[in-house]
């Protein structure tokens, strides 16, 4: 099936909108995807018809929502085909994905003197978590190496192995090099080393097709709102239920069996089993809600359509910035979505600004990847990034901008 491109734009009514007179091109898309009417529509049907708290009540309303939020669980475990709709856990984003897991499995399994491996190009919320936790237990963190283009090297991997490795938590597609991890090699290696593995699957969701159970990772996390999705919606994939044993990381109402209070004192908490024991308060309903109509936008399109067509806009797009004289791309050629570059001495962020004055939107800086930004001895890249409604005329118009763009700063 060929996708109709000037049709699927017209699902997306922001790129309807001008930014200084010229239509909005938006190859912003690694940091958030735009919305199709599909999810606005969704959400104020929901808002106009059924709006209620959830798992709150016996009355209609409550009901009717309840139940959408649960086929909305079950929808996500399809799409990421999980054993279980219990395998998968709402939270607000990937952010408080890792936190929630860090928080739980890491305070719990972590002791003084064990280690964890991430690599080199981890974004920072799979860096930062890690390291408050390591604060107070000690714990080491241990870092893969990679190669100026982007590769990890699984050698180096192997050699930071030991006794004590508890996991490997690592990025499935890099947010700024746009390269694919050998994340079935590195479970392999972990399992075979008894090391659970924790996949940030961010960038993959929206360009991939994943398969938990084949991948055979441990966790796996993602947010919404890369998928066409609202903001405030992240996933928890864990396998067989991984944290069912664990106590809550927040705590507060929906989560609680029973409370035992003898002589005003507090003796024992029992908690509803997993996954809504670690979904507590009410939840972001109306981004659950919409989250499920992208998921259905996407669906309807087809995934294997989506991704044969970005596969033929990167390869575009790349073939069309080589041409610009003094670029420099950061990587491999064999990207996903994303293009990192620099030209010239030119700062990143003069080349964002210059570029929304033609109503370009790109991402300029440090993408949260302080690391690989020194690796690179740069202070900051541009980084381009597409999705479904960014078709070659718009390429085009971006290879114009940025060639004017030099002649202006020459």
């Amino acid at each position: 099936m060929n996708l109709n491109i000037k049709k699927i734009k017209l699902d997306f009514p922001i790129l309807k909108k001008k930014i200084n007179g010229k239509k909005i091109i938006y190859l912003d898309n690694a940091t958030s995807t735009q919305k199709p009417n599909k999810v606005i529509k969704t959400i104020e049907k929901l808002y106009k018809n059924y709006y209620s708290s959830t798992n709150r009540g016996i009355y209609t309303l409550s009901n009717i929502i309840t139940d959408k939020i649960e086929k909305i669980r079950i929808k996500i475990a399809k799409l990421i085909n999980a054993n279980s709709p219990e395998e998968i856990i709402f939270v607000k984003n990937s952010t408080e994905a890792l936190n929630l897991i860090i928080n739980t499995w890491g305070k719990k399994n972590l002791t003084k003197n064990d280690n964890i491996i991430i690599s080199l190009m981890e974004h920072h919320a799979n860096i930062i978590p890690w390291y408050l936790i390591a604060k107070e237990i000690k714990y080491e963190i241990k870092i893969i190496k990679i190669s100026k283009q982007g590769y990890l090297n699984i050698n180096h991997l192997e050699y930071l192995i030991n006794k004590k490795t508890k996991i490997i938590s690592i990025i499935h597609i890099s947010n700024i090099l746009g390269n694919i991890n050998p994340i079935n090699k590195i479970i392999n290696i972990a399992k075979k080393n008894n090391i659970l593995t924790l996949i940030d699957g961010s960038q993959a969701i929206a360009h991939k097709k994943i398969d938990v159970q084949k991948i055979n990772c441990d966790f796996y996390i993602f947010s919404g709102h890369k998928i066409y999705g609202p903001t405030g919606t992240g996933i928890i994939y864990n396998k067989k239920n991984l944290l069912q044993k664990l106590l809550p990381w927040q705590g507060g109402g929906g989560i609680v069996a029973n409370i035992n209070i003898k002589n005003y004192v507090i003796k024992n908490i029992k908690f509803i089993n997993s996954p809504w024991k670690f979904e507590p308060g009410t939840p972001n309903i109306e981004s659950i809600i919409g989250l499920g109509s992208s998921i259905d936008y996407i669906n309807k399109l087809g995934l294997n359509n989506i991704i044969k067509y970005e596969k033929k806009i990167i390869q575009f797009t790349l073939n069309k910035l080589k041409l610009i004289p003094d670029i420099k791309i950061y990587g491999h050629e064999k990207k996903i979505s994303i293009i990192p570059f620099n030209i010239k001495n030119y700062h990143c962020y003069d080349i964002g600004t210059l570029l929304n004055l033609y109503g370009i939107s790109i991402r300029t800086g440090h993408h949260c990847t302080i690391p690989i930004m020194k690796f690179y001895n740069v202070p900051g890249m541009c980084r381009i990034s597409i999705a479904i409604y960014n078709s070659k005329k718009d390429i085009n118009t971006l290879i114009y901008s940025l060639r004017k763009i030099q002649k202006l700063l020459k």
